[in-house]
Formats: C-alpha cells, sequence, structure tokens
C-alpha cells in the first residue's frame, strides 16, 4: 500500500511560481513511476508531467514544456512539480499518481496505480 500527499497548492498572480510536493508512504518510492495530472472544473483530466523511477527520464505535455520542471528526491520519497510562468489557464486541481505511462505521446494513469488527494492551484490573471 502507498499513500500519497500532495501540497504545495495555492493562489499566485499570472507570471507566478509554486513548487507542488508528492510525499509518499507505506512501501518503497524508488520503484514506481510518478506523475502529475490536473483536471480543471468542466474539463477532462490532463496528463502533465512524469518521472521515470528507472532512469530519471521525464516527460511533459505540450501545454507546459518549457515551464514546468518535474523532478524526485527518492530519499525523501517525494516528487516536485517546478511550476514558472504560470498561466490563469493551468487553474486545476493537481494529482499526483503512481505507475503512470506514456502512450501515443499521452501520459495516462496505471490500472493499479495510487492517486493522492489533490492540490488546488488558481492561477490570477
Amino acid at each position: 500500500q502507498v499513500q500519497l500527499v500532495e501540497s504545495g497548492g495555492g493562489l499566485v498572480q499570472a507570471g507566478g511560481s509554486l513548487r507542488l510536493s508528492c510525499a509518499a508512504s507505506g512501501r518503497t518510492f524508488n520503484f514506481l513511476a510518478t506523475g502529475w495530472f490536473r483536471q480543471a472544473p468542466g474539463k477532462e483530466r490532463e496528463g502533465v508531467s512524469c518521472i521515470s523511477s528507472s532512469d530519471g527520464s521525464t516527460y511533459y505535455a505540450d501545454s507546459v514544456k518549457g515551464r514546468f520542471t518535474i523532478s524526485r528526491d527518492n530519499a525523501k520519497n517525494t516528487v516536485y512539480l517546478q511550476m514558472n510562468s504560470l498561466k490563469p489557464e493551468d487553474t486545476a486541481v493537481y494529482y499526483c499518481a503512481t505507475e503512470v505511462t506514456v502512450v501515443a505521446g499521452k501520459l495516462i494513469p496505471g490500472q493499479f496505480g495510487y492517486w493522492g488527494q489533490g492540490t488546488q492551484v488558481t492561477v490570477s490573471s
């Protein structure tokens, strides 16, 4: 069993920055690939970014490429999402999840992955 807890969301003005954290507990975290998804009201869930547990390779959706950076600290069992140059369209609830994969250029959740409770990010114009 794995528990994921996100933190770091909040209200920020356009152009600002936030850093989200996803802390895992419960079992060895190093064997899991972890990703971030977001969902805005009335919109479909979007896969934002992920990081491989094996080689640290990363994926970014086109909508955040060049602005967001994902990283992980295995010693702390934590994955981070540094979000810079935030835009109002980045407003959403952000969730981290494990066992994610990239298929046909899109980040999708795994069938047996774990999810955090989500953290709200609001970007004002």
